[in-house]
């Protein structure tokens, strides 16, 4: 079976722009979020885009093309390595282009239809920003978007490893890209009771009350690996397995019992090759709310069984918030660069316990993970009951 290796990461997160910033700062156990914001304030599409570029683009592209950026340049693809037509490109999102919706909506209120920019439905669809990064390096090969709320991004790496495995495409950028803080979105999610009223994240902590909105892009570069290896490419990481199920529950609440979340990390191992007992750490989706740190923490227990209690699990939310359809890629991101580095980065805030909540969430500081070859699972559950699992390896 032909394997998917990753040769180049990228990002921008509330930490900063780039995949090592990322890493480098929830290491030390440093957070983007501020006083309840988790916006990149550190990024300028300017730095990256002309000024006609970036007004045609909504920032959830602008986010998406800066990550796309860093993968590829990491890849080192300043040609295109493999025909333009093998290659693919698959970004996920959660809701799109929202800020611009809301833009043009307050025009057409305020100025009439015929002030509405003919740009407005390109800028605010979901597909969007796959079609911007297709476009901005050439990548003729299958282009698409994926949309399964917070299980997007890892949605979209899981289709691109198949579609290398399947002979599809001899490489694919995929990833995820989100940026949806605008007024009606942090109204929303504050009405439904999603989002903390303190402005806190602190996944697994006894005194969590919601999630954090933030935004951000996390980009990969797939390859075929006997591709990959034979233009001398530097290899990062590899998805091993990838596994994907519906909770069929509720339209925003995980299922309690957590049986369906276990059953995609089952099946991640299994597409893998591995059991429970051969993971490293794993990479949470610690939203810190109080149904999902507890959802996630009984389908960690029911698919790895004893060996639950002896893996490090972390959430990269606890110090960038959640980025929504973007989480599982720059998660998926996130993991590959700290399995390289041979560390469990923490989970920042969590002080307080909680009965039942008794697994090893790495709080504190940063651990050491030893071992040559480190294995991980990156969970994602977005609202509608999509479980997205991913299973990485470091190189």
């Amino acid at each position: 079976m032909r394997r998917a290796v990753i040769t180049g990461t990228g990002a921008v997160t509330p930490l900063g722009v780039g995949a090592d910033t990322l890493v480098d700062r929830w290491t030390r156990g440093e957070s983007g979020i501020v006083d309840g914001d988790a916006s990149c304030r550190e990024f300028d599409p300017l730095d990256f885009l002309s000024r006609k570029e970036a007004r045609r683009a909504d920032r959830f592209t602008q986010l998406a093309l800066a990550a796309s950026d860093e993968a590829l340049g990491k890849a080192g693809w300043d040609e295109l390595p493999y025909d333009s037509q093998r290659i693919g490109c698959v970004i996920g999102t959660g809701i799109g282009g929202i800020g611009s919706l809301m833009e043009q909506s307050a025009v057409l209120r305020e100025k009439g239809a015929k002030a509405v920019s003919p740009l407005a439905v390109p800028l605010m669809m979901a597909n969007a920003g796959s079609a911007a990064v297709a476009m901005r390096h050439g990548l003729n090969g299958e282009s698409f978007g994926v949309v399964s709320a917070c299980a997007a991004g890892a949605h979209a790496i899981g289709t691109a490893v198949r579609m290398i495995r399947a002979g599809a495409a001899d490489a694919v950028v995929t990833g995820g890209s989100e940026s949806a803080l605008t007024d009606v979105a942090i109204a929303a999610f504050a009405s439904m009771g999603a989002t903390s009223p303190t402005g806190v994240s602190r996944p697994f902590d006894a005194r969590r009350d919601g999630f954090v909105m933030g935004e951000g892009a996390g980009v990969l570069v797939l390859e075929d690996a006997e591709a990959a290896e034979a233009r001398g490419a530097t290899i990062l990481g590899e998805i091993l397995g990838y596994g994907a199920s519906s909770d069929a529950h509720h339209l925003t609440a995980p299922d309690p019992s957590g049986t369906e979340s276990a059953r995609a990390i089952r099946m991640a191992l299994e597409d893998a090759g591995l059991e429970a007992a051969d993971i490293d750490y794993v990479n949470a989706h610690g939203t810190s709310t109080p149904l999902n740190d507890r959802s996630e923490t009984d389908a960690l227990k029911l698919a790895f069984g004893e060996a639950a209690g002896n893996v490090p699990i972390s959430s990269t939310k606890s110090v960038i918030g959640h980025l929504m359809g973007a989480a599982g890629a720059v998660e998926a991101v996130a993991t590959t660069t700290a399995l390289g580095r041979h560390v469990a980065p923490p989970t920042v805030g969590l002080e307080e316990f909680e009965e039942g909540l008794d697994l090893d969430y790495v709080p504190g500081g940063a651990r050491e993970l030893p071992g040559e070859q480190l294995h991980a699972i990156s969970n994602s559950f977005g609202f509608g009951g999509h479980n997205a699992v991913l299973c990485l390896a470091a190189a």
